[in-house]
């Protein structure tokens, strides 16, 4: 008989051992009823969405069903957005006209099923790749002819080709994706114009906040930044704000974490830390860095071309919870555990975890597993003559790479 917090067993049968537990919980019967139809129809619910379906349906529509809408290029970007989204079970990718040309809709259901299917011309519709242990960083090697990626802009060269573009793209650690300006564009003066583009590849947390009983922390496997031989020097600024000049501003776990965010920004020079709200403040002024005296803040300068200590992705965070993004949870005896849990799944990168000090018993002992969407995502795409665009082939290297390591271990 399988136990409960044995990590090598099924999803299933963890969160039938949570189930057992929280049912435990309930006193009265009419509670316990409810509780066990609930439990009955997700159980249906998971047992479906485990089932791997790759397969696209042209000129159908999903209707309805919807959680949000994304610009990608073709159907199977969008597929790999519906993957990589945590509530995502399904998607139709819409290309049949031009108000609606390069949209993909996410979605999702109870049952794991669309609703309604129709039949549209012009729209492909699929499901999330999330139960076929799909790669968290896919090569994209498709380009697209007459195709902008609008936006996004963080440097630009001129170049012979578009080969050439994708290949600075590729080079450049901070470049996810390109837009080319080829010799026929309509502006003279933008033609042959590489246009390098930056999307967040680090995943992050819609929101932190302070609640007791609650224990977070990262995936040990989650992809940070590209690898360098050189270790970064550690420069920060106690008890300091580096004012002005704010470009971004997004939660942090802690210091090293908003440091490893402002590094993965190309236009990022430096940073400001406050644990008192878990904001990580991210400046950009290449000309000067005027630093001011403040209580409980933390200051620091981007690193470059250096490989930084991510140790910090180990760390737990007790009494602090990553808010929202959840595919999936199960039942777990600690923290340890639950974080085993994620760093075991291909598709968590951080995680939640409800421990013995939380005030309702009935929540207690669940683990939280949470994704975001970190792959190569251009925030526009429209259609533009005489352009083309593309992501850079980084992951298509290392998955080459990846692929010759796995058979040189698996030779005699």
């Amino acid at each position: 008989m399988y136990k409960c917090g044995d990590w090598k067993k099924t999803a299933l049968w963890s969160i039938c051992c949570g189930a057992r537990r929280i049912f435990t919980g309930f006193k009265s019967a009419k509670m316990r009823a409810h509780f066990i139809l609930v439990g009955l129809l997700y159980l249906c619910g998971v047992s479906i969405s485990q089932e791997c379906r790759t397969k696209l349906r042209e000129n159908m529509n999903y209707v309805g069903s919807y959680i949000t809408s994304l610009y990608s290029p073709d159907v199977e970007h969008c597929q790999q957005l519906c993957t990589q989204h945590p509530s995502c079970l399904f998607f139709t990718f819409d290309q049949s006209g031009r108000n609606k040309h390069f949209y993909c809709y996410l979605k999702s259901s109870p049952s794991g099923q669309p609703d309604v299917r129709a039949r549209r011309q012009g729209v492909t519709s699929g499901f999330s790749l999330k139960p076929c242990t799909p790669d968290p960083q896919p090569c994209l090697s498709q380009v697209y002819q007459n195709v902008d990626f609008s936006g996004a802009d963080y440097k630009t060269l001129f170049t012979a080709d578009y080969e050439e573009c994708q290949r600075a793209c590729t080079h450049d650690p901070t470049c996810h994706f390109f837009t080319f300006n080829n010799g026929n564009f309509t502006s003279g003066e933008y033609r042959y114009k590489c246009q390098l583009k930056f999307s967040w590849t680090v995943p992050r947390i819609a929101r932190l906040e302070a609640k007791a009983g609650l224990v977070s922390g990262f995936s040990h496997k989650i992809q940070i930044s590209q690898q360098y031989d050189t270790a970064c020097p550690t420069t920060l600024f106690l008890n300091t704000d580096i004012p002005g000049n704010e470009m971004d501003n997004l939660p942090a776990a802690s210091l090293e974490h908003c440091h490893t965010l402002c590094t993965a920004h190309p236009q990022c020079t430096c940073f400001s830390y406050t644990s008192d709200n878990f904001m990580c403040y991210l400046k950009n002024n290449s000309n000067e860095m005027v630093v001011q005296a403040k209580e409980s803040f933390t200051s620091g300068i981007q690193a470059r071309s250096c490989q930084l200590d991510n140790n910090w992705v180990k760390k737990h965070h007790a009494g602090v919870d990553f808010w929202g993004s959840n595919f999936r949870n199960l039942w777990a005896d600690d923290a340890e555990a639950c974080q085993r849990s994620c760093t075991e799944d291909p598709n968590c990168q951080f995680f939640t975890y409800v421990d013995e000090s939380f005030p309702l018993p009935p929540h207690r002992h669940i683990c939280y597993l949470k994704r975001v969407i970190a792959m190569p995502a251009p925030p526009k795409v429209t259609k533009l003559a005489d352009v083309v665009s593309g992501f850079s082939l980084k992951n298509c290297v290392n998955s080459v790479l990846q692929t010759l390591s796995e058979t040189e271990t698996e030779l005699p």
